[in-house]
């Protein structure tokens, strides 16, 4: 046998080869022998059949297929005549090895033939080498690089067909190379009006593919024009290709493509009119679905038509799509019909139409969540679940609510589930019982791979104790930990449901059988709350214990500790002690020391420690304190169950530019003043907030305001990184642009001036000051969260850094810029935060004296190529070290009076502050950390707070603060701060003034002239000579005036005698 035959026939470079969507054998191909001294062949023969053959023997696989082509194709590849191959020949074993490709093996040889065929002079061999090179060779494949001149000539050239098939090689495999040696020659010829349309169509489509796989190659700096001229094609091919090409280039900056908008209405009407549209393109009597699909989906990356006309003709031809759609009996008429339909509701949802083409749409959808078609039903619920997205309609949504439910029954469970996710969407205050009570009764019969996400949404959804008991009780093992962590967050913060839910946990224990999870929730509540049915019959502690401890053999692990801090709960109710109680608990303690379980062990050790040091138990295992407000985990677990990982889509843009149902009141900054006041809401309450809108956050390259600095970047709706107090820690970030660039990244703490969000800057402000913990910065990589606890002079926080994408952050720093009053110490920040990962930086803060001056911490990382840097403001304030104290008559006056004048008592009337009702004031001290000590000052309208503030130098320092306020102008008020320090005075009066007067005030339209002057409300005699608050407000206003020394005079001596009756009570202690 010749030697050439022993070289192995396979090699596996299937990491190499990729299959590209091309036509491998087209009709077009020709099989025709070239031109001259060749064997003539049979048009169809171009000698495959014995492979054929062999194909469709027994043995293929084997033996024959592999002997066969290592025969043939290795003496065509090392063959010393190869040259003197005529092209004819060359084509043939190409087609060959094609042919084998597409059998199933790695074809690792004769590329270099395939790409030199490309540089053929005619057209049959060509055609083979850009075919083959398409399906054989991938877009880092080094051959290629020899062929990019070869393309780049045919693609300049003016032959037409060449151009055609180096335009589809290229669009096939996209490579970067490619895109930086021809986009710009594809670009010409897309442009070109003197190509056929053929060419053009293909240049779009290929350009768009070069697009897509590389945006930082391809030039498209000042395209605005030229896509606006070729949205002016009469040809439809090159219409429509140009469209796609303008939906990828809209969805990354739409800004540049403004002049594109009023051409892509025109384009709508031409086709709803049915206007110059050929037979080829009108598919079923409708005039190029297709196009009118891609047209509607590049207007939704358009926030907003600001042109009347171009608007009311838009709304014109969507009346039109709307009215002339009906279910038909043809499937394919009806699949084409209702691309458009749907895709022009999502036009209108995102352009906010009028209330009557929006009821319309959803009238319409409504008829089509009844027919029997189920694919048709499917889309209707889907595209009802998206109008709850427009405000105006949901009252029109739930006269569906029959029908909506009626399809959790439907035999497909793809319909069962849009319609739990159009309930769970329509919910609210006026149908949530009926809502969750249709959902518990499907609960039981539900199918297994629904259950989980049903129990899910019906926690989320049920704000009553006994729905959601009765839901772990019915659906146990679809119930997860964050479930039950609610019904323990709810009763906590409820009082007046602590007895009811001890006395149903009770009440379920005694059942001979239950689930696991009701054991964990029966047994927590009743540790915590089982005090309050001391008197109630069957309820003693001792009961208690037994019918508890009854379950204790049935349990898992994971339940145990639970029950093991139930039994020391148990024991510290009981008073006085029970010795017998007291032994079998502490036997069981005795039991569990030796566990192999370490968190049991650990229990067991220190809770029978505990129980030994008798009143010492009391203060050490006191009843759980209430939840924060906070978002609930369940929800962000329903969120993160909905993430949508697709392309990026006008659906998740439009979803970043519409007002949506929200659980949590999240900070974000407002382009049109501050967020709306929202009354506090409970655990379990729907409310519905701005979220992600474009119209009422800051957005694009603007300035956003982050933790009160300035930084320019995209603005992204932070999520909770601390997530719930018992429930799983969740840095899953919606997806969003990409990391700025350095130069835009970092921000500026000192002198920036923000524009248009000083109402957010505010709202950081006091929201940082009264709270412990939140997030302090967030974008689309990282999340920063900060957790603080204060004790006197000294604080401890936690900084969490959590990586929210898939690959991991490097060059992490972190580096604290204490003011000069504090002593700050940061633990070691690892340079690396792996994917999807959080850590955990321990900060101690050490006050030396009082200042208002705040921390700063300098924040940099990298992603991939980009460094961001960033410096946020640390919570560590004037107010966090200060101790509310209650004092008494008897402890405040002296102390008063023996602080006289300045430095150490400081008065100042305070001007600009929002009006508030006195109870409003009292609790914003309150925040503040300040006492309010009522009963002091004999005037109803005045306010007396007190606090101790610690720090190094001053140790533990009384401060006492009364505020003066006038009934008749609540924007203004008298502050007098008091003080054994003159440094500690004065900053405090500082601190509470700024936040006083730093209170988002609502929303004011721009105006020109300069505002007037109050106008003084007229007053009856009486009460002009017994307010003082008026008699004040009209001095100030006559002051304001610019009135003489010689006019005020006689008022300062009414106003005095009106005021003796109040001052002479606060002098004489002066």
């Amino acid at each position: 046998m010749d030697s050439r035959s022993q070289i192995p026939s396979v090699v596996n470079l299937r990491d190499e080869t990729v299959v590209f969507p091309v036509p491998l054998l087209p009709s077009s191909v020709d099989f025709n022998p070239p031109e001259g001294n060749d064997e003539v062949h049979n048009p169809i023969d171009v000698n495959l059949e014995p492979l054929v053959v062999d194909a469709e023997g027994p043995d293929t696989v084997d033996e024959v297929v592999p002997l066969r082509r290592s025969q043939r194709i290795h003496r065509l590849a090392i063959s010393n005549d190869y040259m003197g191959l005529t092209p004819y020949e060359k084509k043939k074993y190409v087609w060959k090895m094609l042919y084998i490709y597409m059998l199933g093996y790695d074809v690792d040889f004769g590329h270099m033939e395939a790409v030199s065929l490309i540089s053929a002079p005619k057209y049959p061999e060509k055609q083979v080498g850009y075919i083959v090179t398409s399906c054989l060779l991938n877009e880092n494949h080094d051959f290629l690089r020899l062929a990019i001149n070869t393309v780049r000539n045919d693609i300049i050239g003016r032959n037409e067909t060449f151009q055609c098939l180096a335009l589809t090689m290229v669009g096939n495999i996209g490579g970067r190379e490619f895109a930086e040696s021809l986009a710009a020659d594809v670009q010409k010829l897309l442009i070109s009006s003197s190509y056929r349309p053929l060419v053009r169509k293909k240049a779009a489509l290929c350009l768009l593919r070069l697009y897509r796989k590389n945006p930082d190659v391809v030039n498209i700096d000042g395209w605005s024009d030229q896509m606006a001229q070729l949205l002016d094609e009469r040809d439809l091919g090159v219409l429509t290709s140009s469209v796609s090409l303008l939906v990828a280039l809209v969805s990354n900056n739409h800004e540049a493509y403004w002049s594109c908008l009023p051409k892509c209405v025109r384009v709508l009407e031409r086709l709803a009119r049915n206007q110059d549209i050929p037979q080829e393109y009108t598919y079923y009597g409708i005039p190029s679905p297709w196009l009118q699909v891609k047209t509607m989906r590049a207007l939704q990356y358009f926030p907003t038509i600001e042109d009347p006309n171009t608007r009311r003709s838009l709304f014109e031809v969507l009346q039109r799509i709307l009215m002339g759609t009906d279910v038909v009996k043809n499937v394919n008429k009806n699949n084409a019909a209702h691309a458009v339909l749907f895709e022009a509701l999502a036009l209108v949802m995102h352009l906010d139409a009028e209330k009557e083409m929006m009821s319309q749409c959803v009238a319409l959808l409504g008829k089509f969540i009844s027919v029997r078609e189920p694919n048709i039903r499917y889309l209707g619920l889907e595209n009802m679940t998206r109008m709850l997205m427009v405000a105006d309609v949901q009252d029109i949504i739930k006269r569906h609510q029959a029908q909506i439910i009626t399809s959790l029954k439907d035999p497909d469970i793809s319909i069962r589930r849009r319609a739990l996710d159009l309930l769970y969407g329509m919910c609210d205050v006026s149908n949530a019982k009926d809502i969750v009570e249709e959902l518990l009764q499907y609960l039981s019969t539900a199918e297994f791979a629904m259950r989980e996400e049903l129990s899910l949404k019906a926690a989320i959804l049920g704000k009553s104790l006994p729905r959601l008991v009765l839901l772990i009780d019915k659906a146990g093992d679809f119930v997860s930990d964050d479930i039950w962590f609610r019904v323990v967050q709810f009763v906590t913060n409820n009082e007046d449901l602590q007895p009811y839910a001890a006395a149903k946990a009770r009440e379920y224990l005694d059942k001979p059988a239950i689930h696991e999870t009701m054991v964990k929730v029966s047994s927590y509540l009743l540790g915590e709350f089982s005090h309050l049915l001391a008197r109630r019959p069957g309820s003693s502690p001792k009961e208690i214990f037994n019918i508890i401890h009854e379950k204790l053999p049935t349990v898992s692990t994971s339940t145990i500790p639970i029950l093991l801090s139930t039994y020391a709960k148990i024991l510290m109710h009981t008073q006085p002690p029970d010795p017998e109680l007291q032994n079998q608990i502490w036997a069981i303690f005795n039991k569990y020391e030796s566990c192999i379980d370490a968190e049991i062990q650990q229990r067991a050790v220190e809770y029978f420690a505990l129980s030994r040091k008798g009143a010492a138990l009391m203060d050490i295992l006191a009843e759980m304190p209430k939840f924060p407000e906070r978002q609930s985990a369940l929800i962000k677990k329903a969120e993160d169950a909905e993430i949508d990982t697709a392309e990026q889509s006008a659906i998740k843009l439009r979803a970043q530019q519409q007002t949506s149902n929200a659980l949590v009141v999240t900070d974000q900054c407002y382009a049109n003043g501050p967020p709306p006041i929202v009354p506090a809401v409970g655990p379990l309450t729907l409310v519905k907030v701005p979220s992600m809108s474009g119209r009422a956050y800051c957005s694009g390259p603007a300035l956003t305001q982050s933790n009160g600095t300035l930084t320019k970047v995209d603005s992204q709706p932070p999520s909770d990184l601390l997530g719930d107090l018992l429930g799983p820690l969740a840095i899953e970030g919606p997806p969003g642009a990409a990391v700025q660039s350095e130069h835009s990244a970092v921000t500026e703490v000192e002198g920036a001036k923000c524009s248009g969000c000083c109402s957010y800057c505010t709202s950081w402000r006091t929201d940082k000051f009264c709270s412990d913990s939140g997030v302090l910065y967030e974008d689309p990589y990282i999340q920063i969260g900060i957790k603080a606890e204060w004790q006197a002079q000294h604080g401890h926080l936690v900084l969490f850094l959590g990586n929210k994408n898939t690959s991991p952050l490097d060059s992490v720093q972190a580096l604290i810029l204490p003011p000069a009053h504090l002593k700050m110490e940061l633990s070691l920040v690892p340079e690396i935060i792996p994917p999807r990962a959080q850590v955990q930086c321990p900060l101690e803060v050490l006050n030396l004296h009082p200042s208002r001056d705040v921390a700063v911490l300098d924040f940099s990382y990298k992603f991939g190529t980009n460094m961001v840097n960033v410096k946020l403001r640390l919570p560590a304030v004037l107010n966090k070290f200060l101790q509310p104290i209650p004092v008494s008559a008897e402890e405040f006056f002296p102390q008063w009076r023996s602080l006289s004048g300045p430095p150490l008592k400081l008065q100042e009337v305070v001007r600009g502050v929002r009006p508030l009702p006195l109870e409003e004031m009292a609790n914003l001290f309150n925040s503040f950390r300040l006492m309010i000590c009522p009963g002091l000052d004999p005037n109803p309208n005045n306010l007396v707070a007190s606090a101790t503030f610690y720090s190094e130098s001053t140790r533990a320092m009384l401060c006492l603060i009364r505020i003066e306020t006038d009934p008749a102008d609540r924007t203004q008020l008298r502050m007098t701060v008091a003080s054994g320090d003159p440094a500690l005075t004065f900053e405090l009066k500082e601190f509470i003034k700024e936040q006083l007067v730093s209170i988002p005030t609502a929303p004011r339209g721009p105006t020109t002239a300069p505002p007037a002057p109050p106008v003084v409300q007229p007053t009856s005699p009486a009460m002009a000579l017994t307010d003082p608050g008026a008699m004040l407000a009209g001095i100030q206003f006559l002051v304001s005036l610019g009135w003489t020394v010689k006019w005020i005079v006689p008022l300062e001596i009414i106003a005095w005698k009106v005021l003796k009756s109040e001052e002479q009570y606060w002098h004489s202690f002066s």
